[in-house]
């Protein structure tokens, strides 16, 4: 993947994971827990693949 790509993909995540986070606080404020905790684990999925996509941009 060239250096292009990969700062678009991490721009499109970023965008994602701060919608993501606004989703998470509506879904606190409304008790819904069981959801809260899959979009945990959708935020820590993009967090790992942000950490990758870096790495291959800073090698």
């Amino acid at each position: 993947m060239d250096k292009r790509k990969i700062e678009q993909e991490i721009a499109e995540l970023k965008m994602d994971y701060i919608n993501l986070q606004g989703d998470i606080e509506k879904l606190e404020s409304v008790g819904q827990g069981r959801q809260v905790a899959k979009a945990e684990e959708r935020l820590a999925t993009m967090e790992k693949r942000l950490a990758e996509l870096n790495a291959q941009l800073y090698s």
